[in-house]
Parts: C-alpha cells; sequence; structure tokens
C-alpha cells in the first residue's frame, strides 16, 4: 500500500484537485484508493459532494463523543475509489494534541493498524505547516508537491523541504518528495521560464507529466463529481490520467517467498489442468533505439512490473504470455511513452481520447 501525501503551504496551487483527480484517475487504471481529505476546509469532501455525520476528526480526536475507526467513515466516490471525509471541527485538533505525546504519528499508529485492500492511500494536506500536514508526512512514504509555475510558489518549496528534513531527523522517517507542475498556462511566457528555473532547481525531483490550466477541472469540482465523471476526454483528464501512469510505472513487486514443497505441487497441479485453456500469444515492437519497453492491457490490469517487461531481439521487444480465450486491450510502453500497436490495426477508442489495441484469442480447449 503506497501512502502518498500531495501537499503545499501556498494555496491555489492545484493541491485538492490534484488529490480529487490523481485518485479518480488510479482508480480507472484498477488501482483501489482511499482518498483522506485532512484539510479541514474539506474542499475534497465537498468537491465530491460526500455528505456524512462522521469525518476524519472522529478517527484523530482522543476527546471526541462519537469515536469512529478509519472503516467507519470511509464513503464509496466511485469504482475503486472511497474517501475519508473532513469536517470544520478538524481544525481544532491542533489545538487538542498540543500536548499529547506522539502527536506527530497520530495518523500514522492509525493507518499501521489500519487492514484494508487498497493499492494507494492520498492524503489531501491542509495548506499550511501545521501538526495534521506533519501528521501526514510522517504517515507517508511520497509526497507529491503541486506548484504552479510563478515566483512566490518556487519560493514556498524551501520551507516545505525543511519540514520533510525535519521529519526526517526528529522522527527519523524518510519521505520521497517529487514536484508536480499544475495550473500551467502555455499562452504565457513567464510560465516557460518559470519552468525552466523549476527544472533547473529541483533536477531530478520532477514528474513528466504537466498539468495545463483546464476550465474543466473547476467545473467538474463544481458539479460536485471528479474530471472523469465530469469530462473525461477534457486537457485535465488526460494530464491526470497521464500522472496516474507515471505513478503506476514506478511500482514493483517483490520476489515471492520460497513455497513450501507442496504448495508446489499444488499450484503446478493447477497450471497442467490449466495449461490446456491456455494459447501462448507473442508481442512485438520494432523500437531499436529505446532502453525500456514494457507490453500492458487487461491481462495483466495494466500493471508495469518485471512480469510485464519485454526482451530485445534484433531491434525489436518481445513478449510471449500465454492467454485465455477472449478479446483483450493493450498498448506498449516504449521508454515511459504510450502507444498503441503499430502492426496492428485493430484499435478501440479508450474512455480518455486515446487508442487502444485489441487482440483476440480463440482456440479449443
Amino acid at each position: 500500500m503506497r501512502v502518498i501525501s500531495i501537499t503545499n503551504q501556498k494555496g491555489g496551487c492545484g493541491k485538492t484537485t490534484t488529490s480529487v483527480n490523481l485518485a479518480a484517475s488510479l482508480a480507472a487504471n484498477h488501482r483501489k484508493v482511499l482518498l483522506i481529505d485532512l484539510d479541514p476546509q474539506a474542499h475534497a469532501t465537498l468537491g465530491l459532494n460526500v455528505k456524512s455525520d462522521l469525518s476524519i476528526y472522529n478517527v484523530l480526536s482522543k476527546i471526541t463523543n462519537k469515536k469512529a475507526g478509519l472503516e467507519d467513515i470511509i464513503k464509496n466516490v466511485s469504482a475503486n475509489f472511497d474517501i475519508a471525509p473532513s469536517s470544520i471541527v478538524l481544525s481544532t485538533l491542533e489545538q487538542e494534541l498540543a500536548g499529547e505525546i506522539g502527536r506527530e504519528s497520530r495518523l500514522w499508529d492509525i493507518l499501521s493498524g489500519f487492514n484494508a485492500s487498497y493499492d494507494y492511500v492520498l492524503i489531501d494536506c491542509p495548506p499550511n505547516l501545521g501538526i495534521l500536514t506533519i501528521n501526514a508526512i510522517r504517515a507517508s512514504s511520497e509526497i507529491i508537491i503541486p506548484v504552479e509555475p510563478s515566483r512566490f510558489s518556487v519560493q514556498g518549496l524551501d520551507q516545505l523541504t525543511g519540514i520533510v528534513s525535519l521529519v526526517k531527523d526528529r522522527l527519523n522517517h524518510n519521505v520521497d518528495f517529487k514536484i508536480l507542475v499544475a495550473n500551467f498556462d502555455s499562452r504565457l511566457r513567464h510560465s516557460f521560464e518559470m519552468l525552466e528555473a523549476i527544472k533547473e532547481k529541483f533536477q531530478g525531483k520532477l514528474f513528466a507529466t504537466i498539468v495545463h490550466v483546464n476550465v474543466k477541472l473547476k467545473e467538474a469540482q463544481n458539479s460536485g463529481s471528479h474530471i472523469f465523471n465530469f469530462d473525461k476526454y477534457s486537457r485535465g483528464a488526460k494530464d491526470y490520467f497521464s500522472l496516474s501512469r507515471e505513478l503506476i510505472m514506478q511500482e514493483s513487486g517483490a520476489s515471492p517467498a520460497e513455497q513450501p514443497p507442496e504448495m508446489k505441487e499444488k499450484i503446478r497441479q493447477i497450471v497442467k489442468k490449466e495449461k490446456p485453456a491456455l494459447k501462448e500469444i507473442v508481442f512485438s515492437i520494432a523500437a531499436p533505439d529505446a532502453k525500456d519497453v514494457f507490453v500492458a492491457g487487461d491481462f495483466n490490469s495494466w500493471k508495469l512490473d518485471d512480469s510485464s517487461r519485454m526482451q530485445p531481439n534484433n531491434g525489436a521487444w518481445v513478449k510471449r504470455l500465454n492467454l485465455k480465450n477472449g478479446k483483450y486491450r493493450y498498448r506498449f510502453v516504449v521508454d515511459g511513452r504510450w502507444t498503441d500497436d503499430p502492426a496492428n490495426e485493430l484499435r478501440e477508442t479508450n474512455p480518455y481520447g486515446e487508442t487502444d489495441s485489441l487482440i483476440e484469442v480463440f482456440h479449443k480447449k
């Protein structure tokens, strides 16, 4: 379970917009996502039109008369996408925890004991560097910092990275951060100048994806929905879809533990039984200059890991997979760039306005 905080103490940089729409995009990529609204302004909760008598305050507080577990407050937003809502009463928590020992680790303690099958937990932080934000950083392994291309936004990054260092030194907790350039207006020369300044100062810490200014993102929020329910063909939807795929590309599966002999035999019998129902399919793409190529599709839940990595073969990249009967959508990822199969004319528009290649497997059992 990857726990990622989305934070920036400067308002108006797209923090909540990123939290909501990145969560929705990861869910659309078959990842199970929980969004924790840790902002007392509750913009993520309100922006998704979620109503609840209980909030994250009832989980974090020790003096509330309506104590709840995290699982008690979770509300479903859409397929694979849940939210732990917030409320204005959360603003009292900082004062409440002022004298508490271990107050910086309250959220971490709760998530450590949280038994749920989420692939991602995203935390939408308040626009300040108070105890709630420190709790989020302590509970996270990664931070996404949305930054608009402006001088004041860039200057504020130093304060936030200072808090990250403080958490590392005082709480012995390492957390990695990456910067997301958001609210990028490609019509302005100033935007490109600031983008270059950010790249120069934070080399290796930027996402390749840039989120452009798009009115549909605000309209979606005003309608009480995320962008993929509101307008999945918009520029905003495509940008956040690209960001989610960039995160998914970082996923890596741990090596399986050695199984006992009886388990190996059981697996062997299952494979033997299923083998006649499978057909070997060879995927290939010509990419002589590529350094890394994957094939992802319905057959592997669009995951990019060692099992979907293709092997070089005389200028082409090849992957053999055993598939059951059925129709599958798939795409190649060539050095991080998603593309359909140029050798396959069978294609279908996906929910994000791009095209997936199609393959239909048919064989006798």
